[in-house]
């Protein structure tokens, strides 16, 4: 099913100010391709009965599938493996120093995908904290847009692929065998893991501010203006001292960010 140019302006327009993702920088044969095949199962004459459909539905359900449509879950365990080197070996001892009268520690992966993310960060605080991790609230905030991502995230069941680029130990600690090609995540990290869907561009309802918040590679989806007000809405919910680490193919507008830029994709409030 074709869409026209009206009809993409139309729905480019409505995403792009609903959910912040950007797609005047896509062709139109975009939209068609993810959306089509959709159309035609439920029976729609063409793009603008659709979207009409789509912004009168009161239930949500409707937006909520065309986002899991035109959203890319594209992760893996341990991409970007410096950035969890650089967690493990200067952020986890600075926090730990810094917060150790009250042990309250909080992450936030926002734009988490299916979970690889957050997963191996709990990992990383079970590795560093070791025995002491008990006396520590280290419950990690994972949230995402698309529940077709947070779904996969929250029974924590991966190809055996993914986890090729984790440490050995790793796989002996914190996966077990689901089936010939799959694994399971260990019930202790899944349990310090809480899953939220959250829309980016609404209002954070957050009562305490974050100690690290990961927003990787979710950006790439906005335009300039919606980047500026993402990571300003960050800096405002970051603990100082704090640090916000970002997808390396990403950048923070160092004239409209308060932001410290430490190296490439991470950055720090003072």
């Amino acid at each position: 099913m074709n869409i026209t140019e009206q009809e993409f302006l139309k729905f480019s327009s409505y995403i792009r100010t609903n959910f912040g993702i950007s797609l005047s920088n896509k062709k139109i044969s975009f939209l068609t391709s993810r959306l089509g095949n959709l159309l035609e199962k439920s029976n729609f004459q063409n793009f603008s009965d659709y979207y009409n459909f789509v912004t009168k539905d009161s239930s949500g359900e409707a937006i909520i599938e065309m986002i899991n449509k035109i959203t890319t879950n594209y992760t893996y365990f341990y991409r970007e493996e410096k950035h969890f080197e650089y967690l493990k070996n200067q952020v986890l001892p600075y926090i730990q120093e810094k917060e150790k009268n009250t042990r309250d520690f909080r992450i936030w992966s926002a734009g988490c995908s299916s979970g690889e993310e957050p997963y191996a960060l709990q990992m990383i605080l079970k590795d560093f904290f070791g025995n002491d991790v008990r006396h520590w609230d280290t419950n990690l905030l994972a949230t995402d847009i698309s529940t077709k991502a947070l779904i996969k995230a929250q029974n924590g069941i991966y190809p055996n692929e993914s986890i090729e680029k984790i440490p050995t130990l790793w796989k002996k600690k914190y996966f077990t065998k689901h089936d010939e090609e799959h694994v399971s995540i260990a019930p202790d990290i899944k349990k310090e893991i809480i899953f939220k869907r959250f829309n980016l561009m609404n209002e954070f309802p957050f009562k305490k501010k974050f100690h690290i918040i990961f927003c990787r590679n979710v950006m790439i989806y906005f335009d300039n203006q919606t980047k500026i007000d993402l990571i300003n809405k960050f800096y405002k919910f970051t603990e100082p001292g704090g640090y916000l680490f970002i997808g390396h193919s990403e950048s923070v507008d160092r004239n409209n960010s308060e932001y410290k830029y430490l190296q490439p994709a991470i950055y720090r409030k003072e």
